[in-house]
């Protein structure tokens, strides 16, 4: 459950270092004028990037989810835990007084341990399976709002290609700071979140 967890963060990095690649149908957006780090590119470079650790540690959207399913995950663990102990207990007490049972009250018992056992298991992976579609429906709904986001805005710049940084990943070794569009993008992002929740 704990590796489910973690999992949310490696697989949202994942998700949004993916390079999103934003096609601009109108050429005179090309040519729009602007400079460096406030989020706008030189004129006919056309190509930006958006740094995805610092996207994600400052979007409050991902701040949310991973939260949300931290809290789900200790639930759940917590759960699986007392079932676990609770099991346990019965298995020391069925073995401490399996002397004192027939052969036959001996079978019945370790058959229904077993059965309790494997409900046990299954439970475990019924739960882990849940919150894994979960996690993977929000990634999703992570990937999508960002990939929209960025082509709205890479269009009203005048970008042709939005691409990832990440240092967990470094697909682009080097990149001028001028190019880096990524607080601009979070603010936006963070607004249009804001905007959601009320």
């Amino acid at each position: 459950m704990k590796k489910l967890v973690t999992s949310i963060s490696k697989i949202a990095v994942i998700l949004t270092l993916s390079a999103i690649v934003v096609s601009c149908s109108n050429k005179e957006q090309n040519k729009s004028t602007g400079s460096s780090a406030s989020g706008t590119a030189s004129a006919g470079e056309g190509i930006v990037y958006v740094n995805s650790d610092s996207l994600l540690s400052n979007y409050d959207y991902y701040k949310a989810v991973r939260d949300k399913f931290q809290e789900k995950s200790k639930k759940a663990q917590a759960d699986l835990t007392a079932k676990g102990t609770a099991f346990q207990r019965e298995v020391a007490a069925y073995q401490q007084g399996a002397a004192n049972l027939s052969a036959e009250q001996r079978a019945n018992t370790e058959e229904r341990l077993a059965r309790k056992q494997q409900e046990l298991a299954t439970y475990n992976q019924n739960a882990g399976n849940a919150l894994a579609n979960e996690e993977a429906a929000e990634n999703d709904k992570l990937y999508n709002k960002v990939s929209d986001y960025l082509k709205v805005y890479a269009k009203s710049k005048g970008y042709k290609i939005v691409l990832t940084y990440s240092k967990s990943n470094p697909a682009v070794l080097y990149a001028d700071e001028s190019l880096d569009v990524t607080k601009a993008v979070v603010d936006g992002l963070n607004a249009d979140y804001k905007k959601e929740k009320k």
